[in-house]
Formats: structure tokens, sequence, C-alpha cells
């Protein structure tokens, strides 16, 4: 079955959400992960710690170059993921607005290369 990833994705000057909202999209997030677990679609998944506890490495054949921080500047960041088995491309659809609506922001949702493995 193809895998797909579907990342959390934040505005980059995002600010957690006041306690009792975020209370609410934490529970509503785990009802979505309880029936990814249910229905046999979870792989792997998880939060991110801030991006900048990022740390970016650009190795050559003779050199290592060590960064504090993100590859990129974006407007956007990567605040969790999650690897899920979906029979196509809508089922991972439907995953990733159900997740969506949970969390309350966009999810992208990009399948594994052909021969990744599973």
């Amino acid at each position: 079955m193809p895998l797909y990833l579907l990342s959390v994705c934040y505005p980059a000057d995002a600010v957690q959400p006041p306690p009792d909202e975020l209370t609410r999209i934490m529970a509503a997030t785990e009802q979505v992960h309880a029936a990814l677990v249910a229905e046999g679609r979870w792989v792997f998944g998880g939060g991110l710690a801030d991006v900048s506890t990022s740390t970016t490495v650009s190795a050559t054949a003779d050199d290592v170059v060590i960064t504090d921080g993100p590859f990129i500047e974006a407007k956007e960041q990567i605040g969790g993921f999650s690897v899920i088995e979906a029979a196509d491309l809508d089922e991972a659809i439907e995953w990733a607005r159900r997740t969506s609506a949970a969390t309350t922001t966009p999810i992208e949702v990009r399948p594994f290369a052909h021969g990744s493995a599973g």
C-alpha cells in the first residue's frame, strides 16, 4: 500500500494558541490519530521542536559546515508530520482534510517515491 507524508504547516510567525484552544486542538488531533491507528493506516509521526532548534549540516568530500537554524528561510514551517498508508491519493487527502480540521492548519500531502521502504 502506498505511503504518504502529511506535513503540518504553520506560518513562520505563528504563536501557540491559548491553553483552552490548544487543549481542544490536541484532543481533536488525538481523535484523528486514534482513527488512523484503528483503521491500520498509521505508520509513524510526531511533533517537531521549534524551527529555531534546528541545525543544518552541509558536507562535501573535503569539508563539513554546521550551521544553527533552518536550511532555508520560509514563510511557513513544518510543525509535525505523519506517515500513513493509504490506498490512493484520494484517501490520503481525506486523512489530510481530517487532520487539517483537527489542527486548524494546512496539511501538505506528499506520496513517497516508488521503491521507498514501507
